[in-house]
């Protein structure tokens, strides 16, 4: 949560797949009508080439998306999930291994002042982005303060910590902060600061239908909303890590299809609902789970009547029952929560577990003592999507005597990041940077906080503990929990469940990092 962004600054940040969090493309679909969009590759090596799949004898990655970029912009596109695909044409100062870490990307190396207000990042020596433009610091510099400027950017509310970027010589990005915050090297990944090359960014209407990056891949062919033909970067800094050479990323909008797409070979990689995990498995597919930050949450308005009161809130939380949630929408594959964070990651609070336990009878005594009778108050859910997990709150809220309509409403994006809607379904892919997770629910200006500018009592001073704790600090997990801790005394956010990303893969692509969140597709193999 893409994940932040009233209208502009969080459109993206949200689940891949099953709801209004699922599929940020579906809110610009009118896109995916488009021509397609040829762009100019080196001679000899043209989409028709690449769309063939063999590349010279070596095998191609086909990957079905149902959440197919709709910006190919960055900064445009946010942190959604859209950012995976987004990664295979650019790279970032970091990125995320397999214990939630940053570690290098373009950056070769950071470095704090005493102060812990200004971040020096170290780029690479000699790289490229595909168009020839070389990654120095200028580059990275104009990428930083396109973000927290250009009109349409999805990101300048994850950038408020940054005051200025300067450079020092070609190499060096010095990022003047405006407070200490050691959360820097996590904020600068690829969820934040693909970077685009700058004579490409120069037109961003253009560059958001043909990117150019220093990533591992570069386009050859465009179809917006449907299709993707890429080649091997050769300038990309691990090229020699990158062993296949063709990308085709196509559209799934059909989950119901994947499996027998995966089955023809049409496709060899796909994101899966969780309902196709089991036929996978049966195809002999390979499903990979993938551990993620992913939280689904009722979101309600403090604001505005009957939430004004705290007992209705109370009221709420206690008549959900999370295993249900987990039952019907995860498929074994999910897990029950009340916080933005799955079990066992470091910014999961212990001791903040199971607050609000499933207790009907509470629930019915709470809405008498707020001065409601049974079915007296009356509640629109509003969503993007016909969301089965809207049915299962109507049902749970139905059983304490709260009705609850169901509206399905495609504009929906609008009215929630204005906060004009009262009762809502969200869920986010989270942050590298548990900070803008806590943040972007929590804080008064969250982009995922129905009620801004409402916000806990002491989540600020929690939040800005954490950002002067070093991340090796032996103290930051437990400072990281005490602000998760203070952000869930919001009435704002009633979290009901969490579920990895899952993935069907053909036996003929070899196993992938378990990066959270991340797909990482250096010294990935794909056998003939």
């Amino acid at each position: 949560m893409t994940a932040g962004d009233p209208t502009q600054k969080e459109k993206t940040m949200t689940p891949a797949r099953r709801t209004p969090r699922a599929r940020p493309a579906t809110w610009m679909a009118a896109l995916a009508a488009s021509s397609a969009v040829v762009l100019s590759a080196c001679a000899g090596s043209g989409g028709g080439a690449a769309a063939g799949g063999s590349g010279g004898g070596s095998p191609t990655l086909k990957w079905a998306a149902s959440y197919f970029p709709t910006h190919w912009d960055p900064v445009v596109g946010g942190s959604g999930a859209q950012f995976r695909e987004l990664a295979l044409v650019y790279a970032s100062l970091t990125k995320t291994d397999a214990n939630g870490n940053a570690v290098p990307d373009l950056a070769e190396s950071w470095k704090y002042n005493s102060a812990g207000t200004e971040v020096t990042f170290h780029l690479r020596p000699n790289l490229t982005f595909s168009d020839g433009t070389p990654v120095n610091a200028a580059a990275v510099k104009d990428a930083i303060e396109r973000a927290k400027t250009q009109k349409n950017s999805a990101l300048f509310g994850d950038l408020t910590s940054i005051k200025a970027v300067t450079t020092s010589g070609d190499l060096d990005v010095l990022v003047h902060l405006t407070q200490v915050d050691y959360q820097i090297p996590l904020l600068l990944g690829e969820r934040v600061l693909q970077v685009a090359s700058p004579k490409a960014a120069a037109d961003p209407t253009k560059l958001d239908q043909a990117p150019v990056g220093a990533g591992p891949f570069t386009v050859t062919q465009l179809i917006p909303g449907t299709k993707a033909v890429l080649k091997k970067n050769p300038t990309y800094w691990d090229a020699k890590d990158i062993h296949f050479d063709n990308v085709q990323l196509i559209s799934a909008s059909d989950p119901s299809t994947v499996v027998a797409g995966l089955q023809t070979g049409t496709y060899n990689f796909a994101d899966l609902p969780a309902s196709q995990a089991k036929a996978a498995t049966a195809a002999g597919l390979d499903v990979f789970v993938q551990p993620g930050f992913n939280a689904s949450n009722i979101s309600v308005n403090v604001n505005k009547a009957p939430f004004t009161n705290p007992k209705v809130v109370d009221a709420v939380r206690y008549a959900i029952n999370r295993k249900e949630f987990v039952d019907k929408l995860t498929f074994g594959y999910g897990q029950a929560t009340d916080q933005p964070f799955p079990p066992g990651y470091v910014a999961y609070d212990p001791q903040s577990g199971d607050l609000y336990p499933y207790n009907p009878a509470k629930s019915k005594q709470l809405l008498a003592e707020a001065g409601y009778k049974p079915n007296q108050i009356s509640l629109q859910l509003v969503t993007l999507t016909d969301d089965p997990a809207a049915e299962i709150v109507q049902s749970q809220l139905a059983a304490v005597g709260i009705k609850v309509s169901i509206k399905v409403d495609k504009n929906w994006a609008t009215p929630f990041f204005a906060k004009d809607l009262t009762f809502s379904l969200y869920g986010t892919t989270g942050r590298d940077s548990a900070v803008q997770t806590l943040t972007a629910h929590f804080g008064p200006n969250g982009v995922l906080n129905l009620s801004s500018p409402y916000e806990p009592a002491g989540f600020e001073a929690a939040v800005a503990k954490v950002r002067q704790t070093p991340l090796d600090s032996p103290n930051y997990a437990k400072v990281l929990q005490a602000a998760t801790r203070a952000g869930l005394q919001s009435k704002a956010l009633i979290f009901d469940y969490s579920a990895p990303n899952l993935f069907a893969k053909s036996k003929s692509i070899s196993n992938l990092p378990k990066n959270p969140a991340h797909i990482d597709w250096n010294g990935v193999t794909i056998s003939d």
